[in-house]
């Protein structure tokens, strides 16, 4: 049976630390805690579930701050979560399933991530992260900011998912910063870090310097295709922002470019012509969106809504809004069917009730 090192680190966490080591301390073979100057309980609190806490000096780098975790382990694997993070009930019987069955020459499992949910709870943004290593010295993390291990070796995909659940605010500036002191350094953003650092400075509303940064990572030869294709997605978003529907179109269909389509991105391409009236344009792309197959196993970020309930939804809304009523009513229900909660659903339904 495989053996699991639970690797973390953490810093002032009291909020989150002990529903993430209760939810997995009986299922992994040790923990090891690495605090980066913690001011509050949190070492006190796991303290409780291990004895195995040290104490490091924080240097603007997650992943030299993970490989000082993964260097205590002495276990086959090596696991990580963020104290945020928890595994659900309803994992516990496949995580030991496969602690008992994994062929000794897995080198890396992959697992669900889940890190936004909707109304019902149900995962509404999920991508699948390297979560069990083989513990050697040729797995370590790369990256200051959204740090990865590059996946090499034999690697297998779990349906095992962890759920992000964060309560509180973190400090939204954080990795911003260490990418501009970074970029102060002289030191250079290879394509995932160039990619990233767009993100940031969209969240951060900074829209012509992310639409800059985006536009030179697109431009590289460089970088990996699903980062590119959400590239695509977010860049355009920048320039809707802006007021620059055509370039945010553009952009959007740049993404056609680099892979098959994405129902996410066929979701924004349709909802572009909806809101410009183009009802029969926006019906082929949410249908194009409907008949695109989730490529889960890519790695990139999925949005399971683009893939049956939102096409449906905004369908409705099309049909509709071209006099076909019963047609729409019917892509209501099919929307029904999927997310029989949705507010936009039960709204719709009254309304076709109510003609």
């Amino acid at each position: 049976m495989a053996t699991i090192s639970l690797c973390m680190i953490v810093k002032n966490e009291e909020m989150h630390i002990a529903r993430c080591l209760d939810s997995m301390a009986d299922l992994v073979d040790e923990i090891i805690i690495v605090d980066t100057g913690s001011t509050d309980r949190t070492v006190e609190i796991v303290s409780d579930y291990t004895d195995k806490v040290y104490s490091y000096s924080w240097k603007d780098d997650f992943a030299d701050a993970r490989n000082a975790s993964f260097s205590r382990a002495v276990m086959d694997y090596c696991m990580w979560m963020d104290a945020d993070d928890i595994l659900e009930a309803s994992e516990r019987d496949k995580f030991l399933q496969l602690k008992q069955t994994l062929s000794a020459d897995v080198d890396i499992v992959m697992m669900k991530y889940h890190t936004s949910f909707d109304e019902a709870g149900r995962p509404s943004f999920s991508y699948f992260r390297e979560r069990w290593i083989r513990n050697c010295a040729k797995y370590r993390w790369t990256g200051a900011v959204h740090e990865v291990i590059p996946p090499d070796g034999r690697v297998v995909y779990s349906d095992i998912a962890v759920c992000h659940k964060k309560v509180g605010a973190g400090d939204p500036d954080r990795n911003l910063k260490i990418y501009q002191k970074m970029i102060a350094a002289g030191k250079y953003l290879e394509p995932r870090q160039q990619y990233y650092y767009g993100r940031e400075l969209y969240y951060h509303r900074q829209y012509r310097e992310a639409i800059s940064v985006f536009e030179e990572f697109l431009l590289s030869a460089e970088g990996w295709i699903e980062n590119k294709i959400e590239a695509c997605s977010v860049c355009a978003d920048c320039y809707y922002r802006l007021g620059e529907e055509q370039a945010a179109l553009s952009t959007l269909l740049r993404s056609l470019g680099f892979d098959l389509p994405r129902a996410e991105l066929c979701c924004e391409i349709g909802k572009y012509f909806l809101e410009h009236g183009n009802f029969h344009n926006a019906i082929f792309w949410y249908e194009t969106a409907l008949n695109t197959p989730k490529k889960e196993h890519s790695d990139g970020f999925i949005l399971p809504d683009c893939y049956d309930y939102v096409p449906f939804l905004q369908l409705c809304v099309c049909y509709d809004r071209m006099g076909e009523r019963q047609k729409a009513k019917e892509y209501n229900e099919r929307a029904g069917s999927c997310k029989p909660y949705s507010q936009a659903y039960l709204y719709n339904k009254r309304y076709f009730d109510s003609l």
